[in-house]
């Protein structure tokens, strides 16, 4: 048969257009991303790749992998509960309902009763002031780094609270040379504060920080106090710090003095409202609150469990000046993020909670059901479990371990397993391949049984071949 002829057999693009299973992929592609499917399969027969005969075919499969986001959902089985390159947080089931609702229409800035405009989030702050009582007002922005930003920008000015945005002058941001971390990707929080046109006033050394070099400071160029909780390290052996009630009675008496109030800005970052016995040093929201901080900020996707956001807690006098600053609207949270948040705080254990406190009990017996299917599934007895500590993450606890149990397998399935249909995501340690249950939602633990049975049966495969091939054919 002539080329011109075998390619007169390939199905015509109107006809491949009306077909049921691609008016069903119009409820998630648009027209455009359809006809680039329909194209793709057609140019690939008109290549030699293929018949005419299962153009069609290949069409319906492709559009039933293909969705309008490129993000993919994995399975962490990395033993590390919020795991920055995987999203952080998971939502709740609460949450993923909220975020559902919000999602069209909703009534972010209108009081329905009364058809006018509203205070936007005004559900999420009051979630955020009944779940942490020793704060008087909330704010919520996008990120903690906008947090951040907001709050030294609005509150660090050498003027009183209060004075209009415009006629106040960047003062000086006072923190210890110990606090000034880089978290990753290279962002570091110097290189945030300086674009205030502030100046940073560091004070003591890396490793060790007294209440006199903050003391010695505190004057009219000084615009606030930042302390900030190190992420994703630790110093140990010979140091020492300032807490927050220390630095609240140097501020206060600077300004029984006749100084000017200086407002204490307190960046802990990973989200804990109340002491966790889980993680004892790391430190809470209401711990900061009580011991005097004008504003604590933390971030919503860490050890809260919930959306991305930035968390912002004080007392009435700084979150109001802060939220009347300009740059509070550039940065301000979306109603999906306000939506989630909200349903974080009034709903049940998080996914975060559960990881964090699941008990090494628990997981080994959970890996033991897994190597067992497993282990049958693959017609082997290879697979081990092996003790394995999981991590916080996030920058939340640095260094403490959270001990469990992961099955370990041969390295090569690593890829295999983050490329396979149900993309799962081990930790990759001495060349094993580890699979830590810890972070893993029960209802999952099906698909990734079958996920590792699949590599396992594939390798077994290629194993097969390869022996057949150097034992009858060399």
């Amino acid at each position: 048969m002539s080329t011109t002829d075998y390619r007169r057999l390939i199905p015509r693009t109107d006809d491949l257009l009306a077909m049921p299973g691609v008016a069903a992929a119009r409820e998630w592609l648009s027209e455009t991303e359809i006809r680039r499917v329909i194209t793709e399969a057609q140019q690939q027969v008109r290549d030699g790749e293929g018949l005419p005969q299962d153009v069609g075919r290949t069409i319906l499969e492709r559009l039933a992998r293909r969705e309008s986001a490129s993000l993919t959902p994995v399975i962490n089985a990395t033993g590390v509960v919020i795991h920055t390159n995987l999203g952080r947080a998971p939502l709740s089931a609460g949450a993923r309902r909220a975020v559902e609702r919000a999602a069209g229409y909703a009534d972010v800035e209108m009081d329905l009763a009364t058809g006018v405009r509203s205070t936007r989030g005004a559900g999420t702050k009051a979630a955020l002031l009944a779940a942490c009582p020793a704060a008087e007002d909330a704010l919520v922005v996008n990120n903690g780094a906008a947090a951040l930003l907001l709050a030294v920008t609005a509150l660090g000015a050498t003027s009183t609270w209060g004075t209009a945005a415009n006629d106040r002058a960047p003062g000086d941001i006072v923190v210890s040379r110990g606090e000034l971390v880089e978290i990753g990707a290279g962002f570091r929080l110097t290189d945030l504060m300086e674009t205030t046109g502030a100046r940073l006033r560091e004070v003591g050394t890396t490793n060790r920080t007294h209440a006199a070099d903050y003391e010695r400071v505190l004057g009219a160029t000084v615009g606030c106090v930042l302390k900030v909780h190190p992420s994703n390290f630790r110093v140990e052996g010979f140091t020492s710090g300032v807490e927050v009630a220390a630095l609240r009675a140097l501020i206060d008496a600077h300004e029984a003095a006749g100084g000017r109030r200086i407002p204490l800005i307190v960046d802990l970052g990973s989200g804990l409202i109340d002491p966790d016995p889980t993680i004892p040093d790391e430190p809470d929201l209401t711990g900061a609150l009580r011991a005097g901080a004008d504003v604590v900020i933390a971030s919503g996707d860490k050890l809260l469990g919930g959306p991305q956001a930035g968390i912002l807690l004080g007392t009435r006098a700084a979150v109001g000046v802060i939220a009347k600053h300009p740059l509070a609207r550039a940065v301000r949270a979306d109603k999906l993020a306000l939506a989630a948040l909200e349903a974080t705080l009034r709903g049940g254990q998080t996914p975060v909670g559960a990881a964090l406190h699941a008990t090494s009990e628990e997981l080994r017996a959970r890996t033991d059901r897994l190597a067992e299917h497993v282990s049958a599934a693959a017609h082997t007895s290879a697979f081990e479990v092996v003790p394995h500590d999981g991590r916080v993450g996030g920058g939340g606890a640095p260094g403490v371990p959270l001990p469990g149990w992961a099955l370990a397998l041969p390295e090569e399935y690593a890829p295999l397993l983050r490329t396979g249909s149900t993309p799962v995501v081990p930790r990759v340690s001495q060349s094993q391949c580890l699979v830590d249950l810890r972070c893993v939602a029960p209802e999952h633990e099906q698909a990734l049984a079958e996920a590792i049975a699949a590599v396992a049966t594939a390798l077994s495969t290629v194993t097969t071949v390869d022996s057949t091939t150097k034992d009858g054919f060399a």
